[in-house]
């Protein structure tokens, strides 16, 4: 039995809105129509093959590329600069490049005129120097096509700029290219669409300009005389056939709209489905066909032999601004930085690649200052959370661009690049695009990519974070058997206790720019200074000022210590969460530190469970207990119970 199929349920259309909306589409439709009504069928070959008319087809034809030829290489720049880069008077300027689009267009033929005539502004210096006389000239026609349609093309572009994230030019200046390279290679492709659009409304609009070229370059046929002007002459002579031209230029407008439609101009909803889609997770339920097959450490390829050891690069930075610290790492350290959101961990990245005026890092790499130079020209090289690879490129184009961007020949940065690829396990998607990879596969080819471009410095901003717990805990382990053999030195920011005690040499926790800690993993964890740190390793972090009697907290009430600090001295007391005792009852006995409270929140935490709990005489606390234990006390979310801890079980570290 077929299943029918109807549309999908949504709101109905209000009438106040459909009514006068079917009324604009009727206003618009019905010159159309009277086009096609009083065309003169039969004749209509007769009438498009006349001398006059093909003459004037072809002029407009050549007007019509040049002015887009111009439009290119003058309004490209120009929606570059409107949508990257700041400037005093730049609302001015982009009023100036609406303006001809509202601006009627024998007016704009007047001010061309008053510019570039004769007697114009411009007009006798041209003349005298060069001996170019615009005005009643082809080239005139070409200037007020160009003058009318240009702002076609600035404002696609712009658009289709601002909506492009800086986050792959700026990976791509990383890889060592220049500002013009990033721009043609990575720019201008990612931003296609509208530079096409843009191309093509601008095209369209120079075929049907008429008002500026008849009041610029004025009506000469052969010379200045495109298809519109032959319409208007047309009408006097002849209307049947002006129909029939008419006809021909709506043919063409609609040509160039309907190629358009959904391809170029269309919401991103009207677009192909999936086109920069991620493929899911390894291991998650495919929602595509060609989804690739989960992978498991042994689906990878294996390694092949090391290569010959890589040149040594020691780090020593001075950073100021935003951030305020001194880093200084021997080659091969792997650096973790951690702290809360706002703490400026991106900053100091951003600041090490020169790319942020937050804060200016004075850097040396090796023997080098890099202080002075331009990203692209600084061998640091900056992989992003979500990896940034450039949707128009292969994974093996990918990870070329850094060593074809540092003059390394076409075929030797293919094999240095699969050679890497083949490293991460990921060798055989080099033929893929990054919407035919999984989140896994594309975080091992954005770091393919770095590393293929030799960095002396190596920046990963959250390399792991969008991927789940499986695939994670897989590219870890990748990424700590690379980087045991990278030169340089690596700055990985991460908010995973995991990934920081696992693959880094030393844990920088930053907080409002500042150091407050460098040190290595175990002595982070064993003694943190920030209650950011302790609560990522999933401790209890209350900080106090010690007092006679123990450490008093902000919120009121004492908590008792085994040993005491000086009096006034600030101090983080730590608290595990397995050494807070949960009781229904008042406990009796040896611990000091006894507080009331109520069970807010229960989670799983592996084979245990963790109890948030509040209290009106402390700070929040998180107490750690089997299962078996909280259905014994019978343990449910608004339970009140009673927590203890022991003095011996606080530890207290200065800050």
């Amino acid at each position: 039995m077929k299943r029918l199929r109807g549309r999908t349920a949504g709101p109905r259309t209000p009438i106040a809105l459909a009514i006068p909306a079917l009324l604009a589409v009727a206003f618009l439709m019905l010159p159309l129509l009277g086009i096609l009504a009083r065309t003169e069928w039969g004749e209509l070959g007769a009438h498009l093959t006349t001398e006059g008319t093909t003459q004037a087809l072809q002029l407009s034809l050549v007007v019509s590329f040049w002015a887009l030829a111009l439009s290119l290489l003058l309004g490209v720049p120009l929606a570059w600069l409107l949508a990257r880069v700041d400037f005093p008077g730049k609302a001015v300027v982009r009023s100036l490049v609406l303006l001809p689009m509202v601006l009627p267009p024998t007016v704009g033929g007047v001010a061309l005129l008053l510019a570039f005539g004769r007697r114009g502004l411009l007009g006798p210096w041209l003349d005298d120097a060069f001996g170019i006389t615009l005005p009643f000239h082809m080239s005139g026609a070409v200037v007020a096509a160009t003058f009318v349609a240009m702002p076609f093309l600035v404002i696609s572009l712009e658009g289709a700029l601002g909506g492009l994230r800086p986050r792959y030019e700026e990976t791509a200046a990383s890889l060592g290219a220049s500002p013009v390279r990033v721009f043609c290679t990575v720019t201008l492709p990612m931003v296609a669409p509208g530079l096409i659009a843009g191309a093509a409304l601008t095209w369209a609009r120079a075929l049907g300009e008429f008002g500026a070229t008849i009041t610029f370059a004025g009506n000469l046929p052969g010379t200045t005389q495109t298809l519109p002007l032959q319409v208007y002459l047309l009408l006097q002579d002849s209307p049947e056939a002006a129909t029939s031209v008419s006809l021909l230029l709506l043919a063409i407008a609609m040509a160039v709209l309907v190629a358009l439609r959904g391809r170029w101009m269309g919401t991103p909803g009207d677009r192909r489905k999936g086109r920069y889609e991620r493929l899911p997770e390894e291991g998650a339920s495919p929602s595509l066909p060609q989804a690739p097959a989960p992978e498991s450490p042994a689906d990878e390829p294996p390694s092949p032999s090391p290569s010959p050891a890589p040149e040594q690069w020691s780090l020593h930075a001075e950073v100021t601004g935003f951030n305020r610290l001194t880093l200084d790492a021997e080659p091969g350290t792997t650096i973790a930085v951690v702290g809360p959101n706002g703490a400026g961990k991106t900053t100091l990245l951003r600041a090490l690649l020169g790319l942020t005026p937050r804060a200016h890092a004075e850097l040396r790499l090796g023997d080098t200052d890099v202080t002075g130079l331009p990203p692209h020209r600084r061998h640091v090289a900056w992989v992003p959370q979500d990896g940034a690879l450039f949707p128009h490129m292969s994974a093996l184009a990918n990870t070329a661009y850094g060593p074809r961007a540092l003059g390394v020949p076409r075929a030797e940065a293919r094999r240095r690049a699969q050679e890497w690829l083949d490293r991460l396990g990921v060798g055989h998607l080099a033929h893929r695009r990054p919407a035919q990879v999984s989140g896994g596969q594309a975080q091992r080819v954005a770091l393919a990519r770095a590393l293929a471009a030799r960095p002396r410095l190596l920046l990963l901003d959250e390399p792991l974070a969008a991927l789940d717990q499986t695939t994670r805990a897989h590219v870890r382990h990748t990424l700590r058997t690379h980087l045991d053999s990278f030169g340089g030195v690596c700055l990985i920011v991460t908010h995973d206790p995991v990934e920081a005690v696992s693959l880094a040499d030393r844990v920088l926790v930053l907080d409002q720019g500042i150091a407050l800690q460098d040190e290595a993993p175990a002595e982070v964890t064993r003694h943190p200074r920030s209650p950011w740190v302790a609560r990522m390793l999933g401790r209890n972090a209350w900080p106090g000022t010690a007092g006679p009697e123990g450490l008093a907290l902000p919120g009121g009430g004492t908590l008792v210590i085994a040993d005491p600090l000086p009096p006034g001295t600030e101090a983080l007391a730590i608290i595990a969460p397995e050494a807070v005792s949960v009781h229904r009852d008042r406990p009796t006995g040896s611990p000091r530190n006894v507080w009331p409270g109520t069970i807010r929140e229960i989670t799983t935490s592996g084979s245990r469970l963790r109890l948030l709990i509040t209290s009106p005489q402390a700070p929040d606390l998180v107490a750690e207990i089997t299962p078996q234990a909280a259905a014994e006390l019978g343990l449910t979310d608004g339970t009140r119970v009673w927590t203890s801890v022991k003095a011996t079980e606080v530890t207290v570290v200065p800050t």
